[in-house]
């Protein structure tokens, strides 16, 4: 497999809709390895099939020792809330506070198809669903206030990250 690369907001794949998971090989098998290189590259707990510039319905979240692989996700419930500052990959340098969630419960597929339910609280909650926004086109900023996301935008363009031109 060709080596990805990590995309970065305006990049059009992250807001493209995702298309689910249906074959489960070693292509799948390759996609999820050089996603966790590129993810481990970039000094990252988690990364979506869109920020490597795959619209598939793919994510992975690395915690505790544990590299969870997120086919197909879908949220089935959730309780409680917490609040807590999350970044990005997609966006550098960029941090904000989002409320979410604290425990959830979530069905994907493995790596071979096999079918799972997962309950996570806390942070690994809180990742799971910042990968699950991704697949649904949403990203970070669309969580802050809009003159926090403007703020965000400057930021980017000062820093030569990325040409921000997305409302």
């Amino acid at each position: 497999m060709e080596k990805l690369s990590l995309r970065v907001f305006p990049d059009p794949v992250l807001r493209e809709e995702t298309k689910p998971v249906t074959r489960f090989d070693g292509s799948l098998k390759d996609l999820v390895a050089e996603m966790a290189r590129l993810m481990n590259q970039h000094d990252g707990v988690g990364l979506a099939a869109p920020q490597a510039g795959v619209p598939l319905k793919l994510a992975i979240v690395f915690f505790g020792g544990v590299l969870y692989v997120l086919a197909n996700p879908q949220l089935l419930s959730f309780e409680g809330e917490q609040e807590g500052e999350e970044g990005c990959l997609s966006f550098p340098g960029i941090f904000g506070n989002v409320r979410r969630p604290l425990k959830i419960r979530v069905r994907h597929q493995d790596i071979s198809g096999g079918e799972h339910e997962i309950d996570a609280e806390g942070f690994l909650a809180r990742a799971f669903l910042h990968e699950i926004d991704h697949l649904e086109g949403k990203l970070l900023i669309d969580h802050f206030s809009p003159m926090k996301r403007t703020m965000a935008r400057k930021k980017l363009l000062r820093s030569g990250s990325a040409a921000v031109s997305e409302n």
